[in-house]
């Protein structure tokens, strides 16, 4: 279902086969009152993440307000702007992990994998977040990879338990 003002992205994760999936999607969904978290569900799932020119393009598929799929994709945690690894590093921040060294194991991947809180390393291996509490403390420090939870991490493990990660 190809729209008359054809998308125009330039970005490799925006293959012909991609947005086929899209207009699937748009198809599928399009005129259901209610559908647009289970619309930008499907589209991250497909792509990873929901850019701006995906947002727009899913506006004129669905007849939207780009400020409306923009607010919904902004307010819900589990929605992304930007390309995910294919490994997600959570460090707990809480305060029985952090008093117990959580900062400097932050610290230690940052520096280690050149890696900010909040960002995507460029080989879209890993993504990192910092977290106010995992619901581990008996286990502090805690770093939780993809859904494994790694308790008890010091700085000089934390490098090797991520590389563990391909």
């Amino acid at each position: 279902m190809p729209f008359a003002q054809p998308l125009e992205i330039q970005n490799p994760d925006f293959t012909k086969e991609v947005m086929a999936q899209i207009d699937q999607v748009i198809k599928q969904y399009a005129g259901i009152p209610g559908s647009l978290i289970p619309v930008l569900t499907a589209c991250q799932e497909i792509v990873g993440y929901l850019p701006i020119e995906l947002q727009d393009y899913l506006s004129r598929g669905l007849n939207i307000p780009g400020s409306t799929i923009y607010g919904v994709v902004t307010f819900y945690s589990f929605f992304t702007m930007v390309p995910r690894g294919r490994h997600t590093i959570k460090i707990c921040m809480g305060t029985a992990c952090y008093v117990r060294g959580s900062g400097e194991i932050l610290n230690r991947i940052q520096a280690g994998i050149d890696l900010k809180v909040g960002d995507t390393t460029k080989d879209r291996r890993y993504s990192l977040e910092a977290v106010r509490c995992l619901g581990a403390c008996g286990l502090a420090p805690v770093v939780v990879v993809d859904d494994k939870t790694h308790g008890g991490v010091t700085p000089d493990k934390i490098l090797d338990i991520l590389s563990r990660y391909e």
